[in-house]
């Protein structure tokens, strides 16, 4: 990709665009563990308690975009949305084009709103720069869309696009997915949940199911605790292997990290 811009202003919405739509927790205490050599050599706090944990759920939509590629459910990332999604949130002149990878990468432009929120809420955002102070009223300030693929923008309304056409392809609710393909091979506990919003319940197959969120922006998004976190990271550093199962799709450009050995 070249000539990439970026926005460089962000701060929280004013009202009505800062209503809360999704459920939300109290924080609980510090905690954390270490692992070296898949081993756990240190922690603190409660490990266990489950707390909203907000942008890893975009970690999470990637983990499940792969696994769609895997099972052929997006043949190519580089094809557009529109060609594998029908539900009109990508037939506009300007939409049509959008890509995968590019929803993914975030410089996809997607325009429009989505559960109630406008994609341009996050327009001028930027997370480095959220606790330095921002001009009046500049984070959602109308500026002109760009050529998709050519502008990156952090845009929380966009993510829960890409999250739906997931939903749409897998054809089922991402944490059932989730859970399947990941946290049951993982061994990972019941405790964790992922949430969307009140108003994300899509018709799929004459049932309403929720898109997820991917954070919690507005509330919502992936609820849990150290101990699952650190098996999701571990599964990472080894390449998507899990013992000798392998869980998430073999990535030659990828080869497993010989610090999980």
């Amino acid at each position: 990709m070249r000539n990439l811009k970026c926005s460089c202003i962000s701060s929280f919405e004013p009202p009505p665009d800062n209503e809360i739509i999704g459920p939300v927790a109290p924080r609980g205490g510090p905690n954390g563990l270490l692992l070296r050599h898949g081993k756990l050599v240190a922690s603190w706090g409660d490990t266990r308690q489950v707390d909203m944990t907000f942008s890893v759920a975009k970690s999470y939509l990637s983990i499940l975009a792969g696994i769609a590629v895997a099972d052929g459910l997006i043949p190519d990332l580089d094809a557009p949305i529109r060609e594998t999604v029908d539900d009109g949130g990508f037939d506009s002149e300007h939409n049509a084009p959008i890509t995968w990878r590019q929803m993914l990468q975030l410089t996809s432009e997607w325009e429009g709103s989505l559960f109630g929120k406008s994609e341009q809420i996050d327009r001028n955002c930027s997370l480095t720069s959220e606790a330095a102070g921002r001009p009046a009223g500049a984070k959602g300030a109308a500026r002109p869309l760009q050529t998709p693929g050519t502008f990156w923008e952090y845009n929380d309304v966009r993510v829960n696009r890409l999250s739906l056409a997931l939903l749409r392809r897998f054809g089922r609710a991402l944490p059932q997915v989730f859970a399947e393909r990941i946290m049951q091979p993982l061994g990972a506990s019941s405790d964790w949940r992922w949430e969307g919003y009140r108003s994300s319940f899509v018709d799929v197959g004459g049932n309403q199911v929720q898109s997820v969120s991917g954070g919690g922006h507005w509330g919502g998004g992936a609820f849990i605790h150290a101990e699952d976190q650190a098996r999701i990271g571990l599964l990472m550093l080894r390449g998507g292997m899990w013992g000798d199962q392998r869980v998430l799709p073999a990535d030659g450009s990828l080869p497993p990290s010989p610090l999980a050995r």
